[in-house]
């Protein structure tokens, strides 16, 4: 008896030693959120020269190229802000939670983010990337070929039809976004 005893007690060890390996392999996850951090980096030179490029047309353009690039800059913003979005969220529900009493800039959504949420704001932000894209491939439709004009509004349409399904599926499921994911349907 005190042989099985023994054998269960490893079985515990050897559990326990599986268990705390694989939760820490959580960790792992973080090197993305850096690389993202640099890819954010990237963007800012990109958001940069773009906006001089905005500066430096703006005596001789027309108002609707001026509008082009000025859109080319609100789809940079939405990309990095994407890009934040992922890094936070990610990090804090997938890796570790970080301490906001620390940061007294923090932004008030972060922390409260599950992964339902997290996955509503990325389609969201992806639908709009993909307005602004289509909007510019509008304003300059002198430049746009009826075919390829044709599959930018079909991807619109897919990415816009699947954040409703998203939507109503996580509604339908009892998830509204993490805001009150512990309340009951009483409200307690």
């Amino acid at each position: 008896m005190s042989e099985k005893l023994t054998f269960l007690g490893a079985d515990n060890v050897i559990e326990r030693l599986i268990e705390t390996f694989i939760f820490s392999s959580r960790w792992i996850l973080s090197i993305f959120y850096i690389g993202l951090v640099f890819a954010l980096g990237v963007l800012v030179v990109k958001f940069v020269q773009e906006a001089l490029h905005v500066v430096g047309m703006v005596l001789r353009a027309t108002e609707a190229e001026v509008m082009l690039s000025t859109l080319a800059l609100v789809d940079l913003t939405f990309t990095a802000s994407l890009i934040v979005i992922v890094i936070f969220s990610g990090y804090e529900n997938f890796v570790s939670k970080i301490d906001a009493a620390q940061h007294a800039d923090w932004p008030e959504w972060m922390g409260k983010i599950d992964f339902t949420g997290l996955k509503l704001k990325l389609m969201s932000s992806i639908v709009a990337i993909s307005a602004i894209q289509l909007l510019r491939a509008f304003m300059n439709i002198s430049k746009t070929n009826e075919r390829e004009l044709m599959w930018m509004v079909i991807v619109h349409l897919v990415f816009v039809v699947s954040g409703l399904i998203m939507a109503l599926t996580d509604k339908y499921a009892g998830h509204n976004g993490g805001e009150d994911s512990g309340k009951d349907k009483a409200g307690h």
